[in-house]
């Protein structure tokens, strides 16, 4: 029998805001622990919770650029459990009424993975194990964030992985949370589930909590589909319970039977007041996000001519999109800005973390001067790449590389004399190429082309090769 995976993700992330949700305290990540903390946060008797306006604000913006319907009236929750990095004994949330309600986020398959709602939270704080020991660090606790619920709609562990790389660009690109998986501040719980293909009632389901890695979220996937599919076809029943990763052996382990929202005896918090969003704000709101990325892309693809995959490499992160649409205005052909910065540029930017940030030494403005330089016919395209390289490693901009006379092109004399040295000094490829072998004018070419420091026009040299040549 076969069977199909049946996932849903609970995915948490830590808001950009400087100050914790219900305190004054820094957000910033490291630092000494509880060096971050103060009577508020670390719960002690008597103290008073004051909601983050800004906190709010980002909340609306993520439902927003997921196409949620933002709730006129919400209230915050009491979760009550007991466990060391909780100090109040509950965590301050949202059940009953959470602030952005339904959206979705859409695959590139077409398929829009439904969103059940997103609510505000505090996060709690970090357990350390050493040598038997358990230390509590109270810095993360406290820090809002927001828990984006998706609706059972995931089908495979490639939609998982998409899933949660869209969620991750889109936060981004409204500046909300920068979603370092390694550093905590996005994560994921994975619950899953598998049923006999065809049917429609859902089976039991199993959460793996606290994944942090896109790459660990598909491991662990590809292992808890496998294991639950096994116990089935041996006769076995799947329990509901919540899992622990371990990526060091790729298995999956109990850590404690999975709760239902009644057994945290959720309760309103009776400290803090209820959130009212008016419309007028919602709407200023929804004014101020960027364009989304999936809306750039197909605007690139549409209206600027760029292929698909190039477009989905300019739009990944939003700096590289900023840059990309600054070095192409007014130029005659976005594509060769756009090949600029996927060809040359890309190259010094090599990890993910460099294209997030994507700090180059070329300003888009140089790389706009550079490129207008070419779309006039006053450069040609090999002294262009040529001149990038020198701008990349010193900052300075296309002029000071490039000289009058380098931008006067050839004259017929000239391109003749070129071509008849080439062909005297490369015999071997003049009768290659008379032998039928094409690839040997290539030689010719590249010869011309080092010969005029690029300012040969290279389809005009390759015409005027084949016709000394015979």
């Amino acid at each position: 029998m076969k069977y199909e995976l049946v996932a849903g993700f609970e995915t948490h992330i830590e808001l950009a805001t400087k100050t914790k949700i219900f305190c004054g305290c820094t957000t910033r990540f490291g630092g000494e622990p509880n060096s971050h903390c103060c009577p508020v946060c670390i719960g002690l008797p008597g103290t008073l919770p004051k909601l983050n306006r800004q906190a709010v604000r980002y909340a609306i913006m993520a439902g927003l650029a997921t196409h949620g319907e933002i709730a006129k009236i919400s209230k915050m929750d009491r979760k009550n459990y007991c466990y060391p990095d909780l100090p109040k004994a509950y965590q301050i949330s949202q059940l009953y009424a959470p602030l952005s309600i339904g959206g979705y986020v859409e695959l590139s398959n077409g398929r829009k993975i439904r969103l059940h709602h997103i609510h505000i939270e505090e996060d709690a704080g970090k357990l350390i194990h050493r040598h038997g020991d358990t230390y509590v660090d109270y810095n993360r606790g406290g820090v809002p964030l927001i828990e984006i619920v998706s609706e059972p709609d995931i089908r495979s562990i490639d939609e998982a992985r998409e899933y949660v790389e869209k969620l991750q660009q889109v936060m981004r690109y409204i500046g909300i949370s920068d979603c370092k998986m390694q550093e905590g501040s996005m994560r994921c719980d994975v619950n899953i589930s598998v049923r006999p293909e065809g049917t429609e009632k859902l089976g039991t389901r199993t959460e793996i909590k606290n994944m942090n890695s896109i790459n660990n979220i598909a491991r662990a996937m590809e292992y808890e589909f496998e294991r639950q599919v096994d116990l089935i076809e041996s006769g076995g029943k799947v329990v509901q319970e919540t899992l622990r990763y371990d990526d060091a052996t790729n298995t999956t382990s109990p850590m404690r039977s999975k709760e239902d929202a009644h057994d945290y005896r959720y309760f309103r918090d009776p400290d803090l007041v209820t959130i009212n969003v008016s419309r007028e704000e919602v709407e200023e709101i929804r004014a101020s996000l960027p364009e989304l990325p999936a809306d750039k892309c197909r605007r690139y693809i549409d209206e600027l001519g760029i292929p698909e995959k190039d477009a989905q490499l300019l739009t990944k992160y939003r700096k590289i999109s900023e840059y990309f649409d600054a070095a192409r205005e007014g130029v005659k052909s976005p594509k060769t800005v756009s090949n600029f910065i996927i060809g040359q540029i890309f190259r010094r930017t090599e990890t993910e973390s460099d294209k997030e940030v994507f700090d180059v030494s070329v300003t888009p403005e140089q790389l706009n001067e550079l490129v207008k330089l070419l779309d006039s016919g006053k450069i040609r395209n090999n002294l262009a790449k040529s001149t990038l390289e020198k701008m990349l490693d010193s900052g300075k901009g296309a002029l000071e590389f490039i000289s009058e006379s380098d931008m006067g092109g050839l004259d017929e004399e000239t391109m003749i004399t070129l071509c008849r040295q080439a062909i005297e000094e490369n015999k071997k490829a003049v009768e290659d190429y008379r032998g039928g072998k094409e690839k040997a004018l290539k030689a010719l070419l590249g010869n011309v082309m080092k010969n005029s420091r690029g300012k040969a026009d290279a389809a005009a040299a390759e015409a005027k090769l084949k016709e000394m040549i015979g």
